[in-house]
């Protein structure tokens, strides 16, 4: 059974150590006095931070890297042909995808709250987590992004609480043993998988359905309402509106990133936040939070400290940097309705012109998305495009950034040799005609933010550098 696959276990090997939803796992499981080691294609500082646990990480995936171990996970964006994961199949040592590996892990514990949502579940879960963590609780969790406040993405407590960041990509959701279920929303993502939102919202009717303790939904989104309808579940429902158990009222906007609002209970008063990270999307996770926190007996007062002195996880809306009057920032975001909170944000916030620097992430989501990624990159006062960020999928769908950035007037991107196959030196080399186009357009009391959630964050720190270099 999966659940025993753990026992008599000691070297486990990560082939994709560096992902986002790996590292997180290897910290549990470093904590728990397991060996392991792991593999990557390229240096990060998720690297970096992994050997500082003491973890070696070779640089290439080659058949002899899994030596030694006896249990070997891998991330769903590996390939079939990848010569580690051929290697590892052909061992006869037990192999798992990461996903399988996480429902295992959150089986361990009485109160494993699972945070779902097609938008905002890194922040969502980073925010409980901040809550629980500035509490005092001794807590686990498994963040899809890097918390300040626990150095890192994953934590190992010794308590019954676990927060986990839940993603509805390929089902992996329907692996977790959840205990509370959060539903911030749903949308049309990963049609390639899915195929249309009717199969979205019944996924995470699934979800709901295996939750054992509380689901706390929100109660504005229409399609998450319809994927509880019916089910027999302890239900609390969060919002802008009052006809929710939990809600925001008395919003005040302080500054670019503070807003001050009141958050009730039933319609009554339970307590005022004072939020540096901005948006209604961000307020929305803040109410979903309390109303999660609550269930686990956290006071008004833990809950307010907790929301304060949050400033946002790693690649959500992170400020980089500040050069020649320009503020720069970086954003996950990479799908429509996300890229429209952000953008919609970023704008009213008071800056002369807003940049986006946008990567295009995944050659299926780009064709399928094609009119609301044209729709929402209109927000902003100017729209720079990099190449289509590939990832784990080969460019059989004719899509390319030059599709997308003719929808958008006066969108500015720099055409590639179609013919030419996408390499780490295209796309450095496209990186470097961006950074120098914004450099040198881009003026005092401008705002450039990249966003995607593939690695235009490098761009950022290139702007910065480059600017930090220019003569004053």
């Amino acid at each position: 059974m999966k659940e025993n696959i753990l026992t008599n276990k000691k070297h486990i090997h990560f082939i994709g150590i560096g992902g986002s939803g790996m590292y997180p796992l290897a910290q549990i499981l470093h904590s728990q006095g397991y060996f392991l080691t792991g593999s990557d294609n390229n240096e990060t500082e998720t690297l970096d931070a992994v050997r500082k646990m003491g973890i070696e990480v070779f640089i290439g995936q080659r058949a002899e890297n899994i030596q030694g171990a006896d249990l070997i996970v891998h991330t769903a964006a590996i390939m079939e042909d990848n010569p580690e994961l051929m290697a590892a199949r052909q061992s006869g040592v037990p192999v798992l995808e990461r996903a399988e590996l996480l429902g295992i892990v959150t089986g361990w514990y009485d109160n494993a709250v699972c945070v779902s949502g097609t938008h905002g579940k890194t922040t969502a879960t980073s925010m409980i987590t901040q809550i629980l963590y500035t509490a005092g609780t001794d807590l686990s969790a498994y963040i899809g992004g890097k918390l300040p406040c626990i150095n890192g993405s994953g934590i190992a407590g010794k308590s019954d609480i676990m927060v986990c960041e839940s993603c509805e990509f390929e089902d992996h959701f329907l692996k977790l043993s959840p205990d509370i279920s959060v539903i911030l929303n749903i949308d049309a993502d990963h049609l390639d998988y899915f195929g249309t939102l009717e199969n979205v919202i019944t996924s995470f009717r699934k979800f709901a359905e295996m939750t054992s303790k509380v689901l706390i939904v929100n109660g504005d989104d229409t399609n998450t309402m319809k994927a509880i309808e019916g089910i027999g579940k302890k239900t609390i429902t969060f919002g802008l509106s009052d006809k929710n158990n939990w809600y925001a009222g008395n919003i005040r906007k302080i500054s670019g990133l503070e807003t001050q609002f009141d958050i009730f209970h039933n319609k009554e008063y339970f307590l005022t936040v004072n939020l540096h990270v901005a948006g209604n999307h961000n307020i929305l996770n803040a109410v979903a939070s309390v109303a999660v926190v609550n269930e686990l007996g956290i006071s008004p007062e833990d809950c307010r400290k907790g929301l304060e002195d949050f400033r946002g996880a790693k690649r959500r809306f992170e400020k980089l940097g500040y050069e020649k009057g320009i503020t720069v920032v970086d954003d996950y975001a990479h799908h429509p309705a996300e890229l429209e909170a952000t953008l919609t944000s970023a704008m009213d916030m008071g800056f002369n012109h807003v940049w986006a620097v946008f990567q295009p992430f995944t050659f299926s989501r780009t064709k399928i998305l094609l009119n609301d990624f044209a729709r929402v990159l209109q927000i902003p006062d100017r729209t720079v495009l990099t190449d289509i960020f590939g990832s784990r999928e080969k460019n059989t769908f004719g899509i390319f950034t030059r599709h997308l950035a003719e929808k958008i007037p006066e969108c500015i991107w720099f055409p590639q040799d179609e013919d030419t196959e996408w390499t780490d030196e295209r796309k450095y080399f496209n990186f470097t005609q961006v950074c120098d186009y914004v450099c040198e357009n881009a003026q005092e009391g401008d705002l450039v933010i990249t966003l995607g959630c593939g690695d235009a964050y490098k761009i950022a720190k290139m702007i910065l550098k480059k600017l930090s270099c220019e003569e004053k």
